[in-house]
């Protein structure tokens, strides 16, 4: 499968699985739905916008209005399915895992278009897997997701380090890509589950 084709199909998931992430915290909150559009636009592009005026490019959603139309999708997508997610325990953090894997692997792959080394793309895939989230929270006055005490950002960089390691042994991109896919969102999984994150840091 061509390359671009494969960094658009993530973006696309991407954008999807993190607008319906951000409606749904919206929602928790009990906004309108300009409200839960605007939190849906906010994680769907927060963190991309951040990486490519970095990296020195015009933001990926103001050369297609796709995105905007696909947050759009999503929150009828919430709308007419409330009462199903509803029903369905932590379905904001699955959505938001998986926005999570996709957008760092699609910071990653355009980073590295860019020529950027690979240490800069693992933080730029970070950047765009994350951001758009602390943007959210920062509308919705919560704690930033990344501050939480579960690994967030970390399971981004694990994710990007396995992408980094099977394309130096040039590994076919399908199985690279699906490989930080899974590995991210298992990072994050277990995480969760278990409750692993980094020391705490203490002021004494």
């Amino acid at each position: 499968m061509n390359y671009v084709i494969i960094q658009q199909i993530i973006e696309i998931l991407g954008t999807f699985a993190f607008a319906i992430s951000g409606i749904r915290h919206a929602a928790a909150k009990h906004f309108d739905w300009f409200g839960g559009y605007v939190c849906g636009i906010a994680v769907a592009i927060g963190g991309g916008t951040i990486r490519d005026v970095m990296l020195g490019t015009t933001p990926f959603w103001m050369t297609n209005p796709f995105y905007m139309i696909c947050t759009a999708i999503a929150l009828i997508f919430v709308i007419v399915f409330a009462r199903h997610l509803e029903r369905l325990h932590n379905t904001w953090f699955v959505f938001d895992a998986l926005g999570l894997a996709l957008f760092n692997i699609a910071g990653i792959q355009k980073s590295l278009v860019f020529g950027q080394p690979y240490w800069v793309a693992i933080i730029m895939g970070c950047i765009t897997g994350a951001a758009g989230g602390v943007i959210r929270d920062v509308l919705l006055n919560n704690e930033p997701v990344i501050f939480h005490r579960e690994i967030y950002a970390m399971a981004a960089i694990l994710g990007g380090i396995t992408y980094w390691i099977l394309d130096v042994l040039y590994v076919p991109i399908e199985i690279t890509v699906i490989s930080s896919f899974l590995v991210t969102c298992f990072m994050r999984f277990l995480a969760v589950r278990y409750h692993l994150s980094l020391p705490i840091l203490k002021n004494e």
